[in-house]
């Protein structure tokens, strides 16, 4: 596996199942070059071991004996010593139906796995896990991460960008900005009330970065301002990926009533733009300043060359 965490330790995976089998054939296949692997026997062992070793990844198996393993997701989520950018899989010895599968991903885990079970595919997803988890790392020791949500805040976003629209340009790729915000009742720039906005930023976060894709950069502008920086999407791709997201929101747990409002700008090729990174957002902003202005015209803006314009 590569990558190491800013410590310059290997990442450390730990396994969470009362079975020997299970344990050891999960180890197998991480161990040859990869992660040091921690093992934990029941939920209050894992969520203790959790808070200490601080793991990079967290493999739950679905049939605990003492908790159901989404359950343990929603504990470990909840727990604030324990990081929430730590990716959780939870692995099933049955097919997953797409319920429980969705019930995964609303419990807090990044993946949910059942047979037909390839290793190679597990291993790899691990590897890609963990990697965004230090990158993150990496952002927040750095101070471009917001405390409060775990995503990028505007000095990390811009950054982010700037590295996403280098690569883009040399591949002469799609480049898209989405920058969104909620709307509250009638008056659309009347945020609740403190503890109901807090709600309501967690549930926004943690649906970006349950809806977000490991490629796109999702940061936080202000209070209740959020961005994603996606490479390889073009208009149509931008306007998709905020369908996607708000989708996503809509069923946002734990926040009070509210609208969404965004704009995007977005090109198709990048290396022939007439702008940088940083610019993209600010022009995908302004188109969020629009749709807030006049929502009649629609909820989704995208920015034209005379200006934002409705999507």
């Amino acid at each position: 596996m590569h990558g190491a965490t800013p410590a310059g330790r290997p990442p450390l995976v730990m396994i969470v199942s009362h079975q020997e089998w299970f344990s050891r054939s999960l180890e197998t296949i991480l161990a040859p070059g990869g992660p040091t692997v921690l093992r934990a026997y029941t939920a209050p062992s894992a969520i203790e071991r959790a808070r200490h070793a601080h793991p990079d990844a967290i493999a739950v198996d679905s049939a605990l004996p003492d908790r159901d393993g989404l359950e343990l997701c929603r504990e470990l989520r909840r727990d604030p010593l324990i990081p929430p950018s730590t990716p959780i899989v939870v692995i099933s010895a049955e097919p997953p139906t797409r319920q429980r599968r969705l019930d995964a991903l609303r419990a807090g885990a990044w993946d949910y796995l059942g047979p037909p079970f390839e290793a190679e595919e597990f291993r790899l997803r691990i590897e890609a896990f963990v990697q965004a988890k230090l990158d993150a790392d990496q952002a927040r020791a750095e101070g471009l991460v917001d405390p409060a949500t775990g995503l990028y805040n505007t000095r990390g976003l811009a950054r982010r960008a700037r590295e996403l629209g280098a690569q883009a340009a040399r591949q002469h790729a799609a480049f898209g900005c989405v920058v969104f915000a909620p709307a509250f009742g009638s008056r659309p720039g009347a945020p609740p009330a403190d503890e109901a906005l807090s709600a309501l930023v967690d549930a926004i976060a943690l649906a970006l970065k349950r809806a977000g894709r490991l490629s796109d950069a999702i940061g936080r502008l202000g209070p209740t301002e959020f961005a994603v920086v996606a490479a390889g999407a073009d208009a149509r791709g931008a306007s998709r990926l905020a369908e996607r997201l708000a989708r996503a929101l809509a069923g946002a747990a734990d926040a009070p009533p509210f609208q969404l409002r965004a704009g995007y700008y977005a090109v198709p090729d990048f290396h022939a733009a007439p702008v940088d990174a940083g610019e993209a957002i600010l022009r995908a902003t302004a188109a969020l300043q629009a749709a807030q202005a006049d929502p009649g015209r629609g909820w989704l803006r995208e920015f034209g060359n005379g200006g934002a314009r409705p999507a």
